[in-house]
């Protein structure tokens, strides 16, 4: 082999293999009817423009849609085995808004999140808490309860959290869809630009701990 190919042909092979890794990185979104991209095109939901957020910032990444419109806290854990693949490098956890439409007791979505991070946390993926609030004519009660959850269940586990998804969003009704819970592919597209470092904050953090 000529000698002035040889390093060039390595240097193409290792470039190859690392950008074959890195495209190997996949984040799992574990939502509700807010992530899953409700009375959305294609793409115009948050894994879709996420994804092209992380790719427009350099980032190979995998974005997967596990969410699913109506799930409550107690939805996705019971799907979290099959949702979240044992290829899953990190995940967003986006639950806990259909808990408080409904009133279910804060106590039940703090267990369902803490056990949601918990085995997540245990099989060594990262993750990140994307908070929610209780709606306010649950009272005052109900609303303390609720809205700690999602910092507390951070603390425990060493979880990353981004306190309140709808930041800047929430009763907008420029950014929302004509019911005003979920937003439109503008409000999504709100919801990703806040929260993208905290996402890549999490792909950081994910890296370190493959090295």
């Amino acid at each position: 082999m000529n000698r002035f190919l040889a390093p060039l042909i390595v240097s193409i092979v290792v470039l190859l293999a690392s950008a074959a890794h890195a495209e190997d990185f996949k984040l799992v979104v574990l939502g509700d009817s807010l992530a899953a991209g409700y009375q959305l095109p294609a793409g115009d939901g948050f894994s879709g423009q996420l994804q092209k957020a992380l790719e427009a910032g350099g980032h190979a990444v995998e974005v997967v849609n596990a969410s699913v419109s109506g799930d409550t806290s107690s939805g996705g854990l019971s799907r979290l085995d099959w949702s979240v693949g044992t290829d899953t490098d990190a995940v967003i956890v986006e639950l806990g808004a259909n808990d408080a439409l409904r009133g279910i007791s804060p106590e039940i979505t703090r267990a369902n999140i803490d056990e949601i991070t918990r085995l997540l946390r245990a099989r060594g993926v990262e993750v990140l808490l994307a908070g929610m609030i209780a709606p306010r004519n649950l009272g005052p009660d109900y609303a303390q309860g609720f809205d700690g959850i999602y910092a507390e269940v951070a603390r425990a586990h060493d979880a990353l959290l981004y306190p309140f998804f709808l930041e800047g969003v929430a009763l907008d009704p420029d950014l929302n869809l004509a019911d005003g819970m979920h937003p439109n592919a503008k409000g999504v597209e709100v919801i990703v630009e806040n929260i993208l470092p905290k996402v890549e904050a999490l792909l950081d953090r994910s890296r370190s701990s493959r090295e």
